[in-house]
């Protein structure tokens, strides 16, 4: 394995030489701005292929929406954390200078926020859609203002 890592940095090593020296031509701006775009587009799209792989690992793994879980609900919301052996134990700051305060969220805040989500959403999509009407309508008056 080592030989073939050391024969594959020489390669490599000799490759980058021939395309830095042999083929060395100075470029008209528009080459320079096709070369940044395929450097620049490399990790973009190579990135985009790991995020879609890690995406479908997640599905095979916890389900699109989670329904494979075994637990459905958080566990150890805000301050608390539940230990494997079943017990409970206060995390985070303990008072004054003592470190950092977590949020706390219970199940009441986090149904409340939920509902309140819901109602936003609900006021945007009936917003959008009087937006829509009057573009609409503007269209079918055929700009008579």
């Amino acid at each position: 394995m080592q030989d073939f890592l050391r024969d594959f940095h020489q390669r490599h090593e000799k490759l980058k030489h021939t395309v830095h020296t042999a083929w060395r031509h100075p470029l008209p701006p528009w080459g320079r701005f096709l070369a940044g775009c395929f450097y620049f587009s490399v990790p973009v799209v190579g990135g985009y292929a790991v995020m879609q792989w890690a995406i479908g690992k997640s599905w095979e793994s916890i389900g699109e929406r989670g329904e494979k879980l075994r637990q459905k609900d958080v566990e150890g919301r805000g301050d608390v954390a539940k230990l494997q052996d079943g017990t409970e134990r206060k995390i985070g700051a303990g008072g004054l200078g003592m470190g950092v305060h977590l949020a706390q969220s219970n199940s009441e805040d986090q149904e409340r926020n939920r509902k309140m989500l819901e109602r936003f959403f609900k006021k945007e999509r009936q917003r959008r859609k009087k937006q829509l009407e009057e573009v609409e309508a503007r269209k079918r008056d055929g700009g008579n203002n």
